[in-house]
């Protein structure tokens, strides 16, 4: 911390009239309120606070939740570059580089990386009686069934749209996509046995899948989750290639001054050492990332690589929002 104190009087003094930061940090949630985004956001937000109460003046952090795809990420991307405006965003931020054809700012030039927050698993849940008793039955049944099969997802772009797609992909079959806004009617809709197939995040799923209120069958990380090591690895299962997790990532725009971003990504790093942070995410079902990740050359590196993976994905789907 001391390094990064020394930093920012430097900063105070060679550059602005006061030190960084002289006024509250704005986060931006690319995402509607209460959703995972701004779950996530808030949860960072205030360990960033309480760590800046203690080292940085008692300088506040504070969560502006935008919905709607590209309207948080386009009012990051326009924000004075000053290091008191950020931005939070998930996995779907790097699809939108092929998802929409025209946007307003570009995903790897308008913004500055500032280290990874969180990696969630993809769960594949079922309505309640879905007919298939592992994720080989499951896959079975989207071949057989295919258009008569409605797969659901909270929005184009989101993480569930995407999970389907590689589903879909791996069964050579498409279904009839069923695009919600926000997770929640999506869930809401296959309890009620409206919807037939979802993949999403475990911080989503995790208590309908303990209360039985939905059909698991595998979760998409590497590793099986805490709290549901009953379902298999999607690779564990036969399907390797329906592997995504949804991570969330911070960022200041483009032209940020280097050592305020240095600063924020320490900021962030600290904030990810925080127990009430870790805890939280934990019940989330949500890892923290770890020191590496949460770096800017390791972001930079992650973001490129996730809009190169991902262009083929939506190319062969055909699945563009514009």
């Amino acid at each position: 911390m001391l390094r990064i104190l020394m930093c920012l009087l430097l900063l105070g003094a060679t550059a602005q009239a006061q030190p960084f930061p002289s006024r509250p940090i704005t986060i931006i949630a690319a995402g509607a309120a209460g959703g995972p985004t701004d779950t996530i956001t808030r949860i960072v937000a205030d360990a960033m606070t309480r760590s800046m109460a203690r080292d940085w003046g008692g300088q506040p952090v504070v969560v502006e939740s935008i919905g709607g795809s590209t309207v948080g990420p386009q009012r990051g991307a326009t924000a004075r570059p000053d290091g008191y405006t950020l931005l939070i965003n998930n996995i779907g931020f790097a699809a939108s580089a092929t998802l929409y054809r025209k946007l307003p700012y570009s995903v790897l030039e308008s913004f500055a990386p500032l280290g990874l927050v969180s990696d969630a698993a993809m769960t594949l849940v079922a309505k309640p009686g879905f007919p298939a008793s592992d994720l080989g039955g499951y896959v079975a049944a989207l071949r057989e069934g295919g258009d008569r099969l409605n797969l659901a997802h909270a929005g184009l772009g989101s993480a569930a749209h995407l999970c389907g797609m590689l589903l879909q992909q791996a069964a050579g079959a498409q279904a009839t996509t069923v695009a919600f806004r926000g997770t929640a009617p999506a869930i809401a809709e296959l309890m009620a046995g409206r919807i037939d197939l979802l993949c999403d995040q475990a911080t989503n799923t995790l208590p309908f899948i303990k209360d039985n209120r939905v059909a698991a069958y595998a979760v998409s990380s590497p590793a099986r989750v805490p709290g549901l090591e009953q379902l298999p690895t999607t690779a564990e299962a036969g399907f390797p290639t329906i592997a995504m997790s949804t991570w969330h990532a911070m960022y200041a725009p483009a032209g940020t001054p280097e050592a305020v971003q240095e600063a924020l990504s320490a900021a962030l790093r600290v904030a990810l050492k925080d127990e009430k942070l870790r805890q939280r995410f934990a019940e989330l079902a949500t890892e923290t990332a770890t020191e590496e990740r949460a770096t800017i050359a390791f972001h930079r590196r992650f973001l490129a690589e996730e809009v190169a993976r991902w262009r083929p994905v939506i190319e062969a789907a055909g699945a563009f929002a514009d």
